[in-house]
């Protein structure tokens, strides 16, 4: 297995770049919500990959982390999603905005991608629901990212959780899964916060998003 390619970047075509490692050209597709994240032609960068062997090609996929990577892999396990499904669903949504259309039951957004219809949308959330843990969706990692020192499983457990009821109240609200879940990633959640305390915070955010 190819576990990543670290080099000089020498190409951009579309979905496809050109990475060259041990003076050979690896040719790497890559989702389009990454591009802007990627160095100048010359410049060094490294990739996480996802090799595919199948009878009649070999593939490379490329991120730029692991976590990225795996959920890439995680959507290769609905039924119904091969690699260029998976590649679509990430170029229409950077990872961190599918892990929040899927905690928060967002099939709209996933649709959105090529080739994904509603059905497919709604089974990958059906599929991954489940795998998308609260330290993945509010890790720090993230942007302004809301588990500020987990400190265990029960306790990130209990931020999820308060999350969770804040953007199913933030969506009785009338304001969409998207922009409900949004907004409770950028509070700053503390041990003590009830679910009030996090819609409260919430709010607040909402005027900026």
């Amino acid at each position: 297995m190819i576990s990543y390619i670290k080099g000089p970047l020498m190409e951009i075509d579309g979905d496809l770049i050109v990475i060259e490692a041990g003076n050979v050209g690896f040719g790497i597709r890559v989702p389009l919500s990454l591009l802007d994240e990627l160095p100048g032609i010359g410049e060094t960068v490294k990739v996480y990959t996802y090799f595919q062997v199948r009878e009649d090609a070999m593939s490379l996929y490329g991120f730029l982390n692991r976590q990225d990577r795996e959920m890439f892999k995680q959507l290769l396990g609905v039924n119904g999603v091969g690699p260029k499904g998976a590649l679509g669903i990430l170029s229409a949504l950077r990872p961190d905005d599918l892990r929040l259309a899927i905690i928060s039951g967002d099939a709209k957004a996933i649709s959105r991608a090529p080739g994904i219809g509603t059905k497919t949308a709604q089974r990958v959330i059906l599929d991954l629901k489940d795998k998308i843990s609260s330290e993945d969706l509010f890790s720090p990692a993230g942007d302004g990212g809301f588990l500020e020192d987990s400190g265990n499983q029960a306790a990130a457990d209990s931020h999820g959780d308060a999350a969770r009821e804040a953007i199913s109240a933030l969506v009785a609200l009338g304001y969409s899964n998207m922009e409900a879940a949004r907004a409770v990633r950028k509070a700053e959640i503390t041990e003590e916060m009830t679910a009030e305390d996090v819609l409260k915070a919430s709010l607040r955010h909402l005027s900026f998003l």
